[in-house]
């Protein structure tokens, strides 16, 4: 569930003083109000109505477009790995949820980057509803902010969704949440990189 770049390696304390709630109350004010603002950031983008056959794991997808398999690593967040019980396989189990919920189909969205060092496709994946799916995963406390130039289009909004998952001590960050970050636990459990899949081509929405 690795990126290939900067990490960010650091796993805050999980505790909320009672001083701070009124920050969070005001943080929760602005997450409310800028989550309502419909979703422009994607219009008048052609993205990929792609059907997803698998979920891997708490970031990573299997899907298809126009008869070929991708790999797809959501941009910007950082789930527990599966070895990490039981966060990892709550994880997964979330994300499967939330393409239930999303009947399998989903829109996708590259940035600059679109490829990491496993040449998977790196992607911000949105349902009908205009939900992006890689927010929803931090909101609901079952990943991590792990964003970085060149991908940080929505930089943002996954910061203001993972201050509030904290804020609210949601699933990984309540008193037995998990204890180390995934990259943390990466360093400690090494995994040998897999080999790119042979169809692994995806068009540029910039030469449609």
């Amino acid at each position: 569930m690795e990126q290939s770049s900067h990490r960010m390696n650091y796993f805050p304390a999980r505790r909320l003083k009672r001083s701070l709630l009124p920050a969070f109350a005001a943080l929760t004010l602005l997450w409310h109000i800028f989550v309502s603002v419909p979703v422009q950031a994607h219009a008048g983008l052609r993205l990929h109505e792609a059907q997803v056959t698998e979920v891997n794991d708490g970031d990573t997808v299997t899907l298809r477009f126009d008869g070929t398999t991708y790999r797809v690593r959501l941009i910007g967040i950082d789930a527990p790995e599966l070895d990490q019980q039981p966060w990892g396989r709550k994880a997964k189990k979330r994300l499967i949820e939330l393409m239930d919920h999303a009947e399998w189909t989903v829109s996708v969205e590259t940035d600059v980057e679109k490829r990491d060092k496993y040449n998977r496709l790196l992607a911000y994946l949105w349902t009908k509803q205009n939900e992006l799916i890689n927010e929803r995963m931090v909101l609901d406390g079952y990943a991590i902010l792990f964003t970085f130039p060149p991908n940080v289009k929505y930089k943002s909004r996954f910061v203001l969704a993972e201050k509030r998952a904290r804020a609210e001590k949601k699933d990984i960050w309540g008193v037995d949440g998990l204890k180390e970050s995934p990259y943390q636990y990466r360093k400690k459990h090494p995994r040998a990189d897999y080999a790119p899949g042979r169809h692994t081509h995806f068009p540029d929405k910039e030469n449609q």
